[in-house]
Protein backbone atom coordinates (compact mmCIF):
# COMPACT_ATOMS: atom_id res chain seq x y z
CA UNK A 1 0.00 0.00 0.00
CA UNK A 2 2.82 2.34 0.59
CA UNK A 3 3.95 1.79 -3.15
CA UNK A 4 0.96 2.84 -4.02
CA UNK A 5 0.96 5.92 -2.19
CA UNK A 6 4.59 6.89 -2.54
CA UNK A 7 4.35 6.56 -6.64
CA UNK A 8 3.38 9.71 -8.06
CA UNK A 9 1.52 9.03 -11.21
CA UNK A 10 -2.12 7.83 -11.25
CA UNK A 11 -3.90 4.72 -10.58
CA UNK A 12 -6.38 5.26 -13.66
CA UNK A 13 -4.13 6.80 -16.35
CA UNK A 14 -5.86 9.65 -18.75
CA UNK A 15 -6.71 9.10 -21.90
CA UNK A 16 -4.34 10.66 -24.38
CA UNK A 17 -5.26 14.30 -26.00
CA UNK A 18 -5.67 12.58 -29.20
CA UNK A 19 -8.32 9.76 -27.95
CA UNK A 20 -10.19 12.48 -25.98
CA UNK A 21 -11.19 14.67 -29.36
CA UNK A 22 -12.48 11.11 -30.87
CA UNK A 23 -14.55 10.59 -28.01
CA UNK A 24 -15.98 14.60 -28.21
CA UNK A 25 -16.68 14.46 -31.66
CA UNK A 26 -18.39 10.56 -31.44
CA UNK A 27 -20.73 12.13 -29.13
CA UNK A 28 -21.80 14.57 -31.37
CA UNK A 29 -22.34 13.26 -34.43
CA UNK A 30 -25.47 11.09 -34.47
CA UNK A 31 -24.06 8.81 -37.56
CA UNK A 32 -21.78 6.90 -34.57
CA UNK A 33 -24.66 6.54 -32.43
CA UNK A 34 -25.95 4.25 -35.08
CA UNK A 35 -22.20 2.75 -36.11
CA UNK A 36 -22.09 1.57 -32.45
CA UNK A 37 -26.07 0.35 -32.08
CA UNK A 38 -25.99 -2.13 -34.93
CA UNK A 39 -23.29 -4.61 -33.62
CA UNK A 40 -24.60 -4.88 -30.13
CA UNK A 41 -27.58 -5.95 -32.08
CA UNK A 42 -25.65 -8.38 -34.60
CA UNK A 43 -23.62 -9.74 -31.86
CA UNK A 44 -26.89 -10.53 -29.59
CA UNK A 45 -28.57 -12.11 -32.39
CA UNK A 46 -25.18 -14.63 -32.84
CA UNK A 47 -25.39 -15.19 -29.21
CA UNK A 48 -28.92 -17.33 -30.07
CA UNK A 49 -28.10 -21.06 -30.70
CA UNK A 50 -28.31 -22.31 -34.33
CA UNK A 51 -29.98 -25.87 -33.52
CA UNK A 52 -33.13 -24.75 -31.57
CA UNK A 53 -36.25 -23.16 -33.25
CA UNK A 54 -36.19 -19.53 -33.07
CA UNK A 55 -39.47 -18.66 -31.63
CA UNK A 56 -39.27 -20.87 -28.68
CA UNK A 57 -35.60 -19.38 -28.19
CA UNK A 58 -36.68 -16.35 -27.98
CA UNK A 59 -39.88 -16.51 -25.54
CA UNK A 60 -38.78 -16.67 -22.54
CA UNK A 61 -40.93 -19.33 -20.33
CA UNK A 62 -43.49 -17.36 -18.23
CA UNK A 63 -43.82 -19.05 -14.43
CA UNK A 64 -47.21 -18.69 -13.58
CA UNK A 65 -48.13 -18.43 -9.84
CA UNK A 66 -50.76 -20.86 -7.98
CA UNK A 67 -53.48 -18.66 -6.80
CA UNK A 68 -53.90 -19.12 -2.73
CA UNK A 69 -57.20 -21.42 -1.88
CA UNK A 70 -58.33 -20.05 1.03
CA UNK A 71 -60.82 -20.89 3.79
CA UNK A 72 -63.27 -18.20 2.85
CA UNK A 73 -64.60 -15.81 0.82
CA UNK A 74 -64.83 -11.90 0.82
CA UNK A 75 -68.64 -11.30 2.23
CA UNK A 76 -68.94 -14.15 4.20
CA UNK A 77 -70.85 -13.29 7.69
CA UNK A 78 -68.87 -14.89 10.73
CA UNK A 79 -68.40 -14.46 14.18
CA UNK A 80 -65.68 -15.34 16.58
CA UNK A 81 -65.21 -18.80 18.72
CA UNK A 82 -64.97 -17.68 21.68
CA UNK A 83 -62.73 -19.93 23.31
CA UNK A 84 -60.54 -20.21 20.87
CA UNK A 85 -60.13 -16.43 21.14
CA UNK A 86 -59.38 -15.96 24.71
CA UNK A 87 -56.87 -18.86 24.75
CA UNK A 88 -55.20 -17.06 21.68
CA UNK A 89 -51.91 -14.74 21.56
CA UNK A 90 -54.02 -12.13 19.93
CA UNK A 91 -55.76 -11.36 23.30
CA UNK A 92 -53.13 -12.00 25.16
CA UNK A 93 -51.48 -9.01 23.32
CA UNK A 94 -53.96 -6.58 23.77
CA UNK A 95 -53.88 -6.64 27.57
CA UNK A 96 -57.31 -6.68 29.10
CA UNK A 97 -58.06 -7.20 32.48
CA UNK A 98 -59.55 -10.91 33.12
CA UNK A 99 -63.21 -10.93 32.32
CA UNK A 100 -63.54 -8.44 29.91
CA UNK A 101 -66.79 -7.66 28.80
CA UNK A 102 -65.95 -4.97 26.05
CA UNK A 103 -65.51 -7.28 23.50
CA UNK A 104 -68.32 -9.65 23.87
CA UNK A 105 -69.54 -7.79 20.30
CA UNK A 106 -66.97 -10.20 18.22
CA UNK A 107 -68.42 -13.24 19.70
CA UNK A 108 -72.80 -12.10 19.56
CA UNK A 109 -72.71 -9.90 16.50
CA UNK A 110 -71.93 -10.47 13.21
CA UNK A 111 -68.81 -9.68 11.15
CA UNK A 112 -68.16 -9.61 7.41
CA UNK A 113 -65.56 -10.84 5.89
CA UNK A 114 -63.64 -7.54 4.33
CA UNK A 115 -60.33 -8.94 3.05
CA UNK A 116 -58.39 -12.63 3.15
CA UNK A 117 -54.88 -12.87 3.65
CA UNK A 118 -52.38 -15.66 4.01
CA UNK A 119 -49.29 -13.74 5.98
CA UNK A 120 -46.23 -16.09 7.49
CA UNK A 121 -48.15 -16.98 10.58
CA UNK A 122 -50.86 -18.46 9.14
CA UNK A 123 -54.44 -17.04 6.93
CA UNK A 124 -56.18 -14.26 8.29
CA UNK A 125 -59.64 -12.08 7.67
CA UNK A 126 -60.29 -8.90 8.20
CA UNK A 127 -63.78 -8.23 9.78
CA UNK A 128 -65.65 -5.40 10.13
CA UNK A 129 -68.39 -5.87 12.72
CA UNK A 130 -72.07 -4.78 11.02
CA UNK A 131 -73.46 -1.94 13.13
CA UNK A 132 -70.67 -1.61 15.71
CA UNK A 133 -68.31 1.82 15.47
CA UNK A 134 -65.12 -0.24 15.76
CA UNK A 135 -62.36 -0.55 13.24
CA UNK A 136 -61.92 -3.81 11.37
CA UNK A 137 -59.47 -6.38 12.78
CA UNK A 138 -57.18 -9.28 11.20
CA UNK A 139 -58.27 -11.99 12.98
CA UNK A 140 -56.90 -15.99 12.37
CA UNK A 141 -59.59 -17.96 10.20
CA UNK A 142 -59.20 -20.58 12.50
CA UNK A 143 -61.21 -18.94 14.96
CA UNK A 144 -63.96 -17.96 13.11
CA UNK A 145 -67.17 -19.49 13.07
CA UNK A 146 -68.98 -19.40 9.24
CA UNK A 147 -72.91 -18.34 8.88
CA UNK A 148 -74.73 -20.66 6.07
CA UNK A 149 -77.23 -17.89 5.71
CA UNK A 150 -76.96 -13.78 5.73
CA UNK A 151 -80.14 -13.01 8.42
CA UNK A 152 -77.72 -13.50 11.26
CA UNK A 153 -79.81 -13.48 14.68
CA UNK A 154 -78.03 -12.63 17.72
CA UNK A 155 -77.09 -15.03 20.11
Amino acid sequence: MEALTATPRALFPRASPAAAALMATARRTPSARRRCAAPVRASAAAAEPAGDDGAAAAAPKKVLKKKPVYSMKKGQIVRVDKEKYLNSINYLSVGHPPFYKGLDYIYEDRGEVLDIRIFETGEYALIAWVGIPTPPAWLPTYMLIKSDKLDYERI
